[in-house]
């Protein structure tokens, strides 16, 4: 009997607590904030005419290898399906030039470099729903 009650203890809900392991349902899903969506890292000499597929709220992460991650400047032709991040520093993090995915559809992204000396890169992002 004692056995019992102790194990009972064990259960994932105790009184208003609950066990943070616990899988959760969709609707506690949105309340916390739903499902994240990783992003899509390329290489930015790899982006030059190609396609990137996203999904809104997606971002695609630019890795600039060994160039400054503030040295690019992007354009979108289509503001409306996605937005260019230019890359920076901060302390002692660095954050990569990156594209986000606004709504579904089709926007041409071209990039520069500010000190000149690289082509521009042009690519496509393609957006659909989640």
């Amino acid at each position: 009997m004692l056995l019992a009650l102790a194990l009972a203890g064990c259960g994932a809900v105790q009184g208003d607590a609950r066990d943070e392991g616990a899988a959760r349902t969709s609707e506690e899903q949105e309340l916390i904030g739903g499902d994240v969506i990783a992003p899509v890292t390329k290489d930015a000499t790899a982006l030059r005419g190609a396609s990137v597929d996203l999904v809104v709220g997606q971002t695609l992460n630019i890795d600039t290898a060994s160039l400054d991650v503030a040295s690019y400047r992007g354009a979108v032709s289509d503001p409306e399906v996605a937005v260019f991040t230019a890359g920076h520093r901060d302390d002692s993090a660095e954050f990569n030039p990156g594209v986000t995915a606004l709504a579904v559809g089709t926007t041409e992204v071209t990039l520069t470099h500010e000190q000149g000396g690289v082509e521009p890169l042009r690519f496509t992002v393609v957006v659909s729903a989640q």
